[in-house]
């Protein structure tokens, strides 16, 4: 484990972001949005339309992935 964030170009509504998200997480990502048959940026972008405006896309794309395997 790296432990330093790797920033990553996404598209959300037509618009080029950059997030910085650890090794792992940007794996656990993936692997969440192929098995819900989405593109990644569809995925990030329901994300950030669910996110509350004082919570960053990093932070909330974070919390989804351990949401998502704590309720493995």
């Amino acid at each position: 484990m790296s432990g330093r964030p790797q920033k990553h170009s996404l598209t959300l509504k037509g618009h080029r972001t950059s997030v910085s998200l650890e090794t792992e997480f940007w794996t656990a990502f993936r692997e969440i949005a192929d098995t819900e048959g989405k593109p990644i940026n569809v995925l990030a972008s329901e994300i950030d339309a669910a996110r509350e405006t004082d919570v960053g896309l990093a932070s909330a794309i974070r919390v989804f992935i351990l949401r998502r395997f704590m309720d493995r």
